[in-house]
């Protein structure tokens, strides 16, 4: 099954990143009607964003949700690490009865493999920020840019 978090936070962050640089509100209804999803799974997505301070909401009728920093000091990577803390990007099978010498080694050398994918993926999140992103979107954007996210 795929995991949807770093996808889903990295447009919620985009999302408050644009609203917080044109000075707009955003709540959790506003990022879910962007998302098409329910108001309480962007709330739990917001938890490790919360708490990795790349987030902050205030609650109550005026409240809004802005960046804990500032957009360009906000890696790929941070957003990453905050959803999918310790799961790995590549899960690896428990291990197997050695019955030929390709059951015996399959599982430390995916192991390894999966390691080395994760340190690239991790290589590249870390090189992009909220702005660069932000930035990128928005000058390859087709779409109307008053619609909200």
């Amino acid at each position: 099954m795929l995991d949807i978090r770093f996808p889903t936070a990295l447009q919620m962050v985009l999302c408050i990143a644009k609203a917080d640089g044109e000075g707009l509100r955003c709540t959790s209804k506003i990022l879910a009607d962007g998302l098409q999803a329910n108001p309480s799974f962007v709330r739990k997505m917001m938890v490790p964003l919360t708490r990795n301070g790349i987030i902050v909401s205030t609650l109550g009728r005026t409240g809004t949700i802005r960046l804990g920093r500032p957009a360009s000091d906000i890696t790929l990577r941070d957003i990453y690490a905050a959803v999918t803390e310790d799961k790995p990007l590549m899960a690896g099978r428990p291990e197997v009865p050695a019955r030929c010498v390709v059951s015996a080694n399959a599982c430390w050398y995916f192991k390894q493999l999966s390691c080395e994918a994760e340190q690239a993926t991790l290589a590249v999140l870390a090189k992009r920020t909220v702005a660069d992103a932000l930035s990128e979107i928005l000058t390859r954007s087709h779409c109307d840019s008053e619609l909200v996210c």
